[in-house]
């Protein structure tokens, strides 16, 4: 399984946090699944008994309002743990999550993973801090609804995406391609695509990124990293 930088926050995805043993136990318990990209993982609403972990590619989490309205909550990528929360309280889908790209991620039925979970201490710690970190990601969106900076926020979320997903050249940009609209980019930092598409046109002008199709470079992420930071720009 291959691993993409850290997830939202800093803190390691949950495949990460497990020793060899555990994730021994777990992949002995479940079986690989490949999706094609746009296709759906999980479906909101919907009641099922099993859990995901990626082991490669990347979802958006989505959820949709009973009026068709549409949003963006978060990324996920290779090594998170999906659908841990209607698994474990037996509720239905809060979410559907969507392949970004083609994904492959182990499908572990929940009764095994419960049995691993019990007998491995190190699998319910694994657990306990994915869930504690969700609910701090829940925390600062509700704080960033209150706010009207977007600048920062954006900032930060290209250096999360360059940091998990980007790839370097040799001339030193950091190449992000995944297929995420300005509309996602707007969901994710709860602000208007036509803020997106403002600060992303002066950073383009100032020559910090290239946008192209469905691909973000990024030339100057020192100068993102301090407005991230809230200082300005350099």
């Amino acid at each position: 399984m291959t691993t993409a930088g850290r997830a939202p926050g800093g803190r390691p995805p949950f495949w990460q946090l497990l020793d060899a043993g555990a994730r021994q136990r777990l992949r002995a318990s479940a079986r690989p699944v490949d999706y094609p990209a746009g296709a759906a993982l999980l479906q909101q609403h919907e009641r099922s008994d099993h859990l995901l972990v990626i082991e490669r590619g990347c979802v958006k989490v989505l959820v949709e309002s009973g009026g068709g309205y549409r949003a963006i909550l978060a990324i996920r990528g290779p090594g998170d743990l999906l659908g841990e929360q209607a698994g474990l309280d037996g509720g239905s889908r809060s979410a559907t999550l969507h392949a970004l790209t083609d994904v492959t991620a182990l499908h572990i039925p929940l009764s095994r993973f419960g049995a691993v979970k019990q007998a491995d201490p190190a699998v319910a710690h694994a657990l306990q801090q994915v869930l504690s970190g969700r609910l701090r990601e829940a925390d600062q969106q509700r704080a960033a609804t209150g706010s009207a900076v977007a600048r920062p926020r954006l900032a930060a979320l290209l250096l999360e995406l360059a940091d998990r997903y980007g790839t370097r050249a040799p001339t030193g940009e950091v190449r992000i391609a995944l297929p995420l609209s300005q509309d996602d980019l707007a969901g994710l930092v709860l602000s208007s695509r036509r803020t997106v598409n403002r600060l992303l046109e002066e950073w383009r002008e100032a020559g910090w990124l290239r946008t192209g199709r469905l691909v973000i470079e990024l030339h100057r992420p020192e100068a993102l990293a301090r407005l991230a930071r809230g200082e300005g720009a350099p």
